[in-house]
């Protein structure tokens, strides 16, 4: 079994692998605090709600935009688990061409869901992530990596608007039922939605517009289902899309890597 693991600004995603398949996933917050010991017991709990032990784990892959995490989590899989996990970054095979100013400014977590959407569907492809950000990349026929937006998320909107302004609460990101809001709170949640809908609308079709050509549109992430149920501009939701594409990198770059030894049970 492959452990894969997605540590973003908000949440830990871990996949429990069977080849392609992810077999389990769980989602836990991302908190800075925590030690290696308890990232142990987290994850060792998670293995046991899965059906898993720890002898079950033959590798471990990390993709990860939150440094200050890293260092707990690594020494996690080194002291439980007996394994230095590969992590998605610099000097790791993807199999694309990053054709951005800054090939190191893509986050890792941005390159696994483009090497997932262009293996699950081929190119050209705009993979959307609705994370903490909400990034949208551009993915050619060639399988390059030819442009990377960024916008704040929703729930990072949301957040920005109550924390600025004396007189709003926060609120629920959810679903209007109607625009035709009466109340405070679902002013902002019926003008939040709206209006990120519209500029999600809007960013697609722009792409359209340059490119000039057709393409697939697949989003992943939180918000993503929501927002893919009421746009016909998102062809595909996936939200295992990263983990198929920590897995096709494992795949790229397992051969040569010591198998792990027994781990301390």
């Amino acid at each position: 079994m492959l452990l894969a693991i997605d540590i973003g600004n908000t949440n830990i995603e871990v996949g429990f692998m069977e080849g392609d398949r992810v077999a389990a996933s769980y989602r836990l917050t991302t908190r800075i605090d925590h030690t290696a010991d308890e990232f142990g017991l987290l994850l060792r709990q998670l293995m046991a709600l899965a059906g898993y032990r720890t002898a079950d784990v033959q590798d471990a892959i990390i993709s990860s935009v939150a440094p200050a995490v890293m260092h707990a989590l690594r020494s996690c899989l080194i002291r439980f688990f007996s394994i230095d996990p590969m992590v998605v970054g610099p000097g790791v095979k993807t199999g694309m061409n990053i054709r951005l100013d800054d090939p190191r400014s893509l986050g890792a977590d941005c390159l696994a869901d483009c090497v997932g959407a262009f293996h699950r569907y081929g190119g050209p492809v705009l993979v959307i992530d609705f994370g903490t950000a909400t990034t949208f990349n551009y993915v050619d026929a060639k399988g390059a990596i030819r442009s990377g937006l960024i916008v704040p998320g929703i729930r990072s909107g949301a957040q920005a608007l109550a924390g600025q302004t004396a007189q709003l609460p926060q609120v629920e990101i959810t679903r209007p039922q109607t625009i035709m809001a009466t109340g405070t709170r679902t002013a902002m949640q019926a003008g939040l939605y709206y209006n990120f809908l519209g500029g999600l609308e809007r960013i697609i079709r722009q792409y359209r517009s340059e490119i000039g050509r057709d393409f697939h549109v697949v989003a992943t992430g939180g918000m993503g289902r929501t927002f893919s149920q009421d746009t016909d501009l998102i062809e595909v939701y996936d939200p295992e899309l990263i983990f198929a594409g920590m897995y096709r990198i494992h795949q790229l770059n397992a051969d040569g890597r010591p198998h792990a030894a027994p781990a301390h049970r």
